[in-house]
This record gives C-alpha cells, sequence and structure tokens, in this order.
C-alpha cells in the first residue's frame, strides 16, 4: 500500500515536480498550498490539521526561505501537528550555507519522526522563475558579489532526490547537499544564458548597498530586500558553499544536469526572449 504524501508549497519550483514525479509513480499526493482544494496556509495555523488528516509523509518547503524571521518557530508548531496528526516522516528543503536553515534542521531531526533533510544550492531556476528573470529580459543584469562562484543545482535533479526520500526507507536519517557538476559567476551564467537565448545581455558588477538601493526604487517589499540581502552577504560567503557534492548522483546514480543543459532548454521555452514586466 502506498502512503499518502502532503506536499507543502506542491505549487511551487520544487514542490510541483515533486507532485508531478510522485503522481507518474502512483503515489496519493495532497497537494499543501493556499489554493489547494484543502488548503494549508503557512500564516493560518487551523488549516494545518485538515491538510495533514490522513498523510503519513509530507514534504516541507518554507516560503520565501528557512532563514527569514518566524521561520523557526512555523517549523517547530507543524512539527508538533504533524505528529499529533500521525505523520510519520519529513522530508525538509533547507539551504546550504544558511545557518537559521540548519536550526529548522535541527527541529525535524529531533523530532523523533523518520526524516531526510535535503540542503540544496541557489537554484538554476533563478534565473528563469524568480528574482533574476526580469533583468534578463531586460538585456542588462546588475549584481554584486561578482566574483562569487556558485555551484548551482537544477529543481528538476531536487525533485527527484525528494521523492527517492519519501518513497524509499533507505534515505531515513540521511542529510543531503545537492549541487551542480560546476562552479559559475553571474557573468558565466550571463553570458551561458546570452548565448542560449542568443541575445545580448549585458552584466555589471556593482556593490551591495547599490543593489539594495536598486531593489528599493523598484519598490521591492523590505521583507523581500532583507532576504536577498541576506543571501547575498551570509550564503554566498558561507564557507564551503562554493563546494561541489556527490550527492545527487549517490542518491539517484546519474550525474546531476549541467547549467549548460538547463540553459538550452529554459532557452527554447522563449521565457528570455519576452517583454519585461518592469520588476526587478
Amino acid at each position: 500500500m502506498k502512503n499518502n504524501i502532503l506536499v507543502i508549497g506542491g505549487m511551487g519550483k520544487t514542490g510541483r515536480k515533486v507532485v508531478e514525479q510522485l503522481k507518474t509513480q502512483n503515489y496519493p499526493v495532497r497537494i499543501g498550498s493556499r489554493r489547494a482544494s484543502i488548503p494549508f496556509d503557512w500564516n493560518d495555523e487551523t488549516t494545518w490539521g485538515k491538510a495533514l488528516e490522513g498523510i503519513e509523509k509530507m514534504y516541507i518547503t518554507y516560503q520565501p526561505d528557512l532563514a527569514v524571521p518566524g521561520a523557526l518557530d512555523s517549523i517547530e508548531a507543524l512539527i508538533k501537528q504533524a505528529k499529533r496528526s500521525g505523520v510519520k516522516k519529513a522530508v525538509l528543503l533547507s539551504g546550504k550555507g544558511e545557518r537559521e536553515a540548519e536550526l529548522c534542521e535541527q527541529v525535524v531531526i529531533h523530532s523523533g519522526m523518520d526524516y531526510t533533510i535535503v540542503r540544496a544550492s541557489w537554484f538554476m531556476q533563478n534565473f528563469s522563475e524568480s528574482f533574476f528573470l526580469d533583468p534578463i529580459i531586460a538585456g542588462h543584469v546588475a549584481l554584486p558579489k561578482a566574483e562569487a562562484k556558485v555551484p548551482y543545482v537544477n529543481t528538476d535533479d531536487i525533485a527527484a532526490v525528494v521523492v527517492a526520500a519519501l518513497t524509499n526507507e533507505e534515505h531515513n536519517g540521511q542529510l543531503y547537499e545537492l549541487t551542480g557538476p560546476r562552479v559559475l559567476t553571474f557573468e558565466e551564467v550571463v553570458q551561458e544564458i546570452a548565448k542560449q537565448a542568443d541575445r545580448e545581455i549585458q552584466f555589471t558588477p556593482i556593490s551591495m548597498d547599490a543593489y539594495v538601493n536598486m531593489l528599493k526604487q523598484a519598490n521591492v517589499p523590505d521583507d523581500y530586500i532583507w532576504l536577498i540581502n541576506y543571501l547575498f552577504t551570509e550564503v554566498l560567503d558561507a564557507k564551503g558553499n562554493n563546494m561541489i557534492t556527490g550527492d545527487i548522483e549517490k542518491v539517484l546514480g546519474r550525474k546531476p544536469k549541467d547549467f549548460s543543459q538547463y540553459a538550452k532548454e529554459t532557452a527554447s521555452t522563449g521565457v528570455w526572449n519576452s517583454v519585461a514586466s518592469g520588476v526587478l
């Protein structure tokens, strides 16, 4: 008998792919989202009990990030509710190099439930589904920390590891750090995207202060600016955050997707040749 699985963030970058893969394998899946038929809202604990009813395993993604203030309290409360509801296993999506996220990991690790921790490097999809997209469409990307080298990981690979962790007991008690097969600077990323999209895209290194001011001028919300500032100043500089791991190959028995493959696949969708929406 296959377990009932709740995917919190089941319409998000990794969650929707986890849902697709689980459904392909005929697992009963419940999407945890404010828009789902049985809603789950991180900001409304009264929705949690119903969403967790009858669930045996769950995948946890926290929006916008486990590093933000309040995330730890929410994870603690969710784990308590999940245990009361009879959930047996939790798979947590965490961030590589995020000290605050590691506190959330500890809550899951010491919950008494079976668990798998999935620590991911920065997503390749940040350049096609998130905050780097509009500057790419506009043809001019200005970012701080130009020298930072990041082993970007594909959300397809993250989802595949999560599905393996949810459906195979051999991954219980494991902590996996997921990276792509090589490190890239922001300029190298932009060059690769420009090549695959067959268009001109400029890259300009700027200071962190200049970037924050640019976000403010674009009327980006303060909490979002706080998170971006944290990711650039704390996470990119975290010791060992540019290290490549073999955990994807260890779990899946194949190498992770390379950024070039991601860029080629994404360019074919035309997303980088769309009309800019005017939001940084």
